[in-house]
Order: C-alpha cells, then structure tokens, then sequence
C-alpha cells in the first residue's frame, strides 16, 4: 500500500524531469516564432575541381579558373567579365578529416536566440559532426571575441548527419542583430567522402587542421567559396515576422557579384526591408542554385522538385519570389523536337508552383526573364519563349505580386540585351548595379499586406 505522501513523492519524481526537458525545448513563447533569417540550398551533385582549396584566399591562377570554366555544368555561366569580381572559383575539397569549416553567413533578421541547420541532402554516406559553434563575424576567418557559442543537438555537442537527414539544433540564446554576420563552425573528426554543399557561397570559407570551431582566430586556413553541410539559420523573432524565399538560377543566386560583399538582389533586398520601418520584420533568404531549371534535373534537382525542401520547409515563410526559367530555354528551347521546350510547358511547371505555394497559404511573386543576347545558347526560338512566357507572368493574374525585371534589366535601345552598366561581360548574370536595380524593382507595400 503507497502512503500519500510517498505517492506524492514518486509524481514529483516523474513529473520533474519532463518539466526540464520541456523548458529545454525550442517552443516560443506567447508573441514569438522561428523564422528563418538566412539559407542556401543545397545541389545535386559535387562538381570535382582539380586544384582542391586554395592557400591563402580568393585568387587562383588563371590556368586554374580555366579549368574550372570548362567543368560548369549549367549553360547559363558564361565567361564573366571582371574576374576579380567573379566567384567562380569554388575550390572545393573532395573530402575532410580532422578539419575544421568556418562559413560566414549574413542574416536578415534579428532575433533573441537562434538555430543552427545542418542537412546531409545529397544522401552522401553518414556523416558525424564533433563539434560546432556559433559567433559573430569579425573579419577573415576571426570571430568577435566574447560572442563564441557551442551549438548543441538534443542536448550533445556532437551528432550524427545520416543521408539525406536535415538536422536542428538545440536554441542558442544570442542576440542576433538584423543584417549581421555570423561564424558557424564545424569540425569534422573523421574522413566524410564527399560533403553536402551549395559551391556559389559567395563568401570566404575557412578550413583548418584539427577542432578549431571555438578558437578566435583560425590558424593557417585553406579557404573556399563553399557552403558545406550548413543549409539555415532561424531566429526566434516577434510574432508578425516572416520569411521571403527567394527561388532561382544563378541570377538569384549572385554569380557575377562581388564576392564577400553581399550584392545578389536578395541580400539587396533584405536591406532595403530592414532600412524601412514598417517592414523589419521580415527577412528574405536566398535559396537560387546555379543552372537550376523549373522543370528537369541538372544542376540541383529542379525547382518542382526542391520546392518542398526549399520552400515549404523554410521556417516562416509567406512569400516566394519566383525567377527561373532561362536555363530551361537554353537547354531545351534552341531548337524543334521531340523534346523541345515550350512556353506551355514552362508555363505548367509555374502554375505547379503557384499552386503548391497558395495551398500552403504562401504567396508568389512572379518575376520576369532577363535577357540574354550575347550568351552562345541564346536563340531565335529561346527569345520567342521568353517573350511569351513574360507576357504571361505580366498579365496572367495567378501571381499575388509581379516583378518585373526584364523592365529594368534590358537595354531600353535593344530590348533583348542587358543595360551595358549592368552587364559584367557574360551578357546574362547583371552585375552588383544591375543587382541593385533588381532588388528596387520591388514596392515594399506588397509584403505588408
């Protein structure tokens, strides 16, 4: 027979230790929510460049970056004009052991904690991470002293990436301002093959031997212009906050900006939204793969295909921006045949798209093809699809919003080609000017209502 006070005892016993582990939890409180304020996403296949990383920071020899020219697998990287500007050279290691990554991100919006996401999605064999942290940025591969945080996942400082798995990590207390930039650290103790990443990071990744992730300073780094493993970062921010995602091809994605500057129109935009008052609250994250195509596989899995993990699993997102579509014409639309593309056919893959957001109470703004004359897959019948298919983005009235980049992108003398300012010298990927144009092209009150 159990005495009361004994029963009593044994709740407490039991009840204690859930009442931790539910305050240990990510839930927000009352006026809160996870939003995401950065991420990249994440290709299909690991593109294998002959030098490995580069000692010493971002400028390769030009043998070397003619080599890499000829492994581009998307026909929308032409030769760019301003090759210090250019990020093309993406040194990507084959593989790590007893390393450290250190992968400098901006955010978009602040917050009072934070969460790290790790992903495995190219299904490459498991991969353990010993340990990561979680700094502000301070310059190079230095963080800002005071500012370094382990990151946890359930509790352990290390886990365990299987295929194809995207792993959160436990709430971080930081305080994370808009528009700022964070370290994040892995360390990888034993050989991973070859890593989930996104090539275009457009910032310097720093990696050196052995656990680095909480020192200051990283000693004798080799670097990249990767992201590897790192897929997000949410905030924990006030409850009418929210996430834009912006989704695309190497125009969204920034090839021809300037590296470490945070010049892609996304950024750019993030900016403007943070510079007005009534719409801090929102962030926008860029989630454009180089060569990506609306339709089929190529560089990343298509955005039909990504759209679940690119956008619906974003934390917070209310809108979409839409800009794809080009390298879909210069694959498949140059010529007729049995597999030529169409305007109809591209136009399906957007109203897929559309459709899939608005079920999800998400809304989509459409944005128009820029142009393109000067790029060797250009042609006659690519033109025409692209001219119809911005005629249908411009009038359709599926889309909740419309930008229209062709408008301020093209040359208003001949219409088919890019503004000479904003044309780095691929005749396709504008420049950080261009980028500017393209990030104004849009009225913020459209993302307020």
């Amino acid at each position: 027979m159990i005495s009361k006070k004994m029963y009593t005892a044994i709740v407490v016993f039991l009840i204690v230790p859930l009442l931790a582990t539910s305050q240990s939890c990510s839930n927000p409180k009352r006026g809160e929510r996870w939003v995401c304020t950065w991420a990249t996403a994440q290709e299909l296949v690991l593109m294998k460049f002959p030098d490995g990383p580069v000692r010493g920071g971002p400028k390769p020899s030009q043998d070397s970056l003619r080599k890499q020219d000829a492994l581009q697998p998307s026909a929308d990287k032409q030769q760019p004009g301003e090759r210090g500007k250019s990020p093309i050279m993406f040194n990507m290691p084959s593989n790590l052991e007893d390393q450290t990554v250190r992968m400098i991100v901006r955010t978009s919006l602040g917050g009072r904690r934070l969460r790290v996401n790790l992903s495995n999605a190219q299904g490459k064999p498991f991969v353990q991470i010993g340990s990561a942290h979680v700094a502000i940025h301070k310059a190079g591969g230095a963080i800002v002293p005071g500012t370094d945080s382990a990151v946890l996942f359930n509790g352990k400082s290390s886990c365990v990436l299987l295929p194809g798995v995207l792993m959160v990590s436990d709430p971080i207390d930081m305080e994370v301002p808009p528009l700022a930039s964070l370290a994040i650290s892995l360390y990888l103790p034993h050989e991973t093959d070859a890593p989930t990443n996104h090539r275009l990071g457009l910032h310097t990744t720093y990696i050196s031997k052995g656990n680095a992730a909480g020192q200051e300073i990283m000693p004798e780094p080799v670097t990249t212009f990767a992201y590897l493993w790192l897929s997000g970062i949410d905030v924990l921010a006030p409850a009418d906050a929210f996430t834009i995602v912006a989704l695309g091809d190497s125009i969204t994605d920034g090839y021809a900006t300037t590296l470490d500057a945070d010049r892609a129109w996304p950024s750019l935009l993030a900016k403007r939204l943070n510079s007005n008052k009534d719409t801090q609250h929102i962030a926008v994250v860029n989630q454009g793969i180089s060569g990506n195509q609306v339709l089929r596989d190529g560089a990343g899995i298509s955005a039909l295909a990504r759209f679940d993990r690119d956008v619906l699993s974003i934390a917070g997102v209310r809108w979409v921006i839409l800009l794809e579509g080009i390298n879909d014409i210069n694959f498949r639309g140059r010529a007729d045949g049995p597999d030529a593309l169409t305007s109809e056919e591209l136009i399906g893959g957007y109203r897929q798209i559309i459709e899939r957001a608005h079920s999800h109470g998400i809304r989509v703004a459409g944005a128009t093809l820029t142009p393109e004359e000067g790029v060797p897959t250009m042609s006659e019948r690519g033109e025409k699809i692209r001219l119809e298919v911005n005629q249908w983005i411009r009038t359709c009235g599926l889309f909740d919003a419309v930008a229209d980049f062709d408008a301020v992108i093209r040359d208003p003398s001949r219409p088919v080609r890019m503004r000479p300012n904003f044309d780095p010298g691929d005749h396709i990927h504008p420049n950080d000017a261009g980028n500017q144009a393209m990030a104004d092209a849009f009225d913020l009150k459209i993302f307020r209502d």
